[in-house]
């Protein structure tokens, strides 16, 4: 039988509350769908295309053992690339749902794109100075 898969991430370690608030969000939701499923959680950037828990959700919609994939938000299944998981997902019959639709504007969706992308830039670049990167990045952001 197939599952439902419930996938949460987070972009970092020091965000381990974020993501057990995601899971706890998330499983209220599913047990009120009233079907059986099963949570993956990830902790990477959301252009990091290696996470393992990414890779396990990839493996099993393409051995057809997936019938929905939710996630709270878009962004939390993948920053860029969205489209191509949804096509992969929807060629072997499986769903992709999105709880919270809320639209953002154009502007708002590009500024959080250019700050995850300068965010994970920045930390390549600068190791151990990331922190100092992502704080000129909220100023330049806020």
């Amino acid at each position: 039988p197939r599952k439902v898969i419930g996938y949460c991430r987070v972009s970092s370690r020091k965000q381990k509350d974020d993501l057990e608030r995601q899971v706890e969000n998330l499983r209220t939701y599913l047990y009120a769908q009233g079907n059986p499923f099963e949570i993956i959680t990830d902790i990477g950037s959301g252009i990091n295309y290696t996470k393992k828990g990414l890779q396990e959700l990839i493996r099993r919609i393409e051995a057809n053992q997936v019938e929905k994939v939710v996630v709270l938000y878009k962004d939390r299944l993948l920053r860029f690339g969205f489209e191509l998981l949804e096509t992969i997902a929807t060629i072997h019959g499986c769903k992709i749902e999105i709880v919270d639709t809320t639209r953002k504007s154009e502007q708002q969706e590009l500024v959080e794109d250019l700050v995850q992308i300068i965010t994970v830039f920045s930390c390549k670049l600068q190791g151990k100075r990331a922190h100092q990167a992502k704080k000129m990045i909220r100023e330049l952001a806020g």
